[in-house]
């Protein structure tokens, strides 16, 4: 099996319109879907980003407060899976529920080293 990352950005915007019960559902939804990739050994490992951070740019190695790309651009957090090729990593992300928010999923191999 490979491990493959999942960058989960957008869908923000939709978010914060939903009213807290809207919000509970959708937070259901990505535990039941997390919960059945954890019960097909699927699931490595994943959590959401805190909005802060920082970025350590450049030879001279500034830093910024950030992130600062747009907020479709922005990564909210990410998952790791185990699949067996990129086709089926997608395959397994069309089921993620940050579509119903107009997110996207964003899908690398983690190479070895």
């Amino acid at each position: 099996m490979t491990k493959y990352m999942y960058l989960f950005r957008g869908g923000d915007a939709r978010r914060i319109e939903q009213s807290p019960e809207e919000m509970q559902a959708h937070m259901e939804k990505w535990k039941t879907w997390m919960g059945s990739l954890a019960e097909k050994g699927q699931l490595v490992d994943g959590l959401p980003l805190a909005k802060e951070g920082k970025r350590v740019v450049g030879t001279d190695k500034v830093v910024h407060d950030g992130p600062f790309a747009e907020g479709k651009e922005i990564v909210g957090g990410y998952l790791i899976v185990n699949a067996e090729s990129l086709d089926q990593a997608t395959d397994i992300a069309n089921g993620c529920p940050i579509f119903e928010h107009d997110g996207e999923v964003e899908v690398r191999e983690i190479m070895n080293m």
